[in-house]
């Protein structure tokens, strides 16, 4: 019998830097600053493709208490460096009012091949996100589960939208990060593969074209780690609160392990067309958790409520083996009072409603980002 997978998780985010008065964002990090983070946090820290950026990754984690341990440690130690520069850090894909046209790209070998790849469409990416991997050590039940997993990747996704706003506007969209990064080539919902040997070979057929120069540039939605045995999830905005995170976090990884569970039935969960998922995807970045999602069994659209309590009962088992009953019930909460996008637009909107104007309604936006993305429970 097959030994089951570790379903360890490990959560990246990437923040903004802004200054700590305006919530602006600065154009070029301060030339010690990275090496002062990296001092204290050492690879767990990483540079990102613009300077106003800054992306970490937790440990190994086994429970959703280390996930929430770790991320809480990291924002904080991230933002107390950063407040020896009048900077801190702030949570949310993308920014309220900056203007991509106004950044500077970091220094290396890397950004620069990425800048003559794609041009204006990298350098518009001006966007941040979060990424969660679950350890699962064999290959070929990697791609399987990653196969299934698809269908969930709309809920994910609405459930933590943080990125209402570009340059500026309220864009009418939960999340408009995608509406930029589905502008890169080998984005959006994956393939599906009978083995891994198969998705090997389109790899193969990539890199040998020279297409691409590593298995990285596959940017999936979801896709098999390119350094590690794990599936990583990347679909999601990043969460402004981190406890919206350690929910998300904590369901990716009670799904996967739902879904081999059922394949231990020898069940699986039924593959549906791209078509439909990629549907549900744009209503999941249109409305968040506002206005539901298909359900493809009854042919109808069903409020987020209805089916947050349907993926409750799925992975209950899942919830009970891992002892996080009470980060993925959170969810009801994010349902209560919004992802992050909805308290965005809701403070803008009530700041202007108070005769602000577009800008200071932004500053109000960047106030709650900046304070929330520090707040802990």
């Amino acid at each position: 019998m097959q030994k089951e997978p570790s379903f360890s998780v490990g959560v990246e985010e990437e923040y903004w830097l802004v200054d700590r008065a305006s919530g602006d964002l600065i154009e070029k990090q301060p030339a010690d600053l990275m090496d002062k983070m990296r001092a204290a946090l050492g690879e767990q820290v990483t540079k990102e493709f613009h300077g106003s950026q800054i992306e970490i990754g937790t440990k190994i984690c086994h429970s959703s208490a280390e996930i929430r341990h770790e991320l809480n440690s990291l924002r904080t130690t991230i933002a107390k460096i950063a407040k020896e520069y009048d900077l801190t850090i702030m949570a949310a894909s993308t920014h309220p009012s900056a203007e991509w046209d106004q950044q500077i790209h970091s220094e290396g070998e890397h950004y620069e091949s990425l800048v003559e790849d794609f041009k204006l469409v990298i350098l518009r990416l001006l966007i941040c996100g979060m990424h969660v991997h679950i350890g699962i050590e064999d290959k070929d039940l990697r791609i399987e589960l990653m196969n299934q997993m698809t269908y969930f990747l709309p809920h994910l996704l609405a459930l933590s939208t943080s990125s209402p706003f570009w340059r500026g506007k309220n864009m009418g969209l939960n999340c408009y990060r995608l509406s930029l990064f589905d502008n890169l080539p080998r984005s959006g919902t994956p393939e599906r593969f009978g083995s891994f040997a198969e998705y090997e070979r389109l790899m193969e057929v990539l890199l040998e074209s020279g297409s691409i120069d590593n298995p990285a540039k596959i940017w999936w939605d979801l896709r098999p780690s390119t350094k590690w045995p794990t599936v990583e999830m990347r679909v999601t905005d990043i969460c402004t609160s981190v406890d919206d995170a350690v929910c998300i976090a904590s369901i990716t990884r009670c799904l996967f392990r739902a879904l081999y569970r059922l394949r231990c039935e020898n069940q699986s969960w039924r593959k549906y067309p791209n078509t439909l998922i990629n549907q549900n995807r744009w209503m999941a970045q249109r409305h968040g958790i506002n206005e539901g999602l298909i359900d493809f069994g009854q042919s109808r659209i069903r409020h987020f409520n209805e089916l947050a309590y349907e993926l409750l009962d799925f992975v209950q088992a899942d919830m009970e083996y891992f002892d996080c009953q009470a980060e993925i019930e959170y969810v009801f909460k994010i349902i209560e009072r919004g992802t992050s996008s909805d308290r965005q637009v809701a403070i803008y909107k009530a700041a202007l409603e108070k005769g602000k104007s577009n800008e200071g309604a932004l500053l109000e936006v960047k106030k709650f980002l900046m304070q929330e993305t520090l707040t802990f429970s």
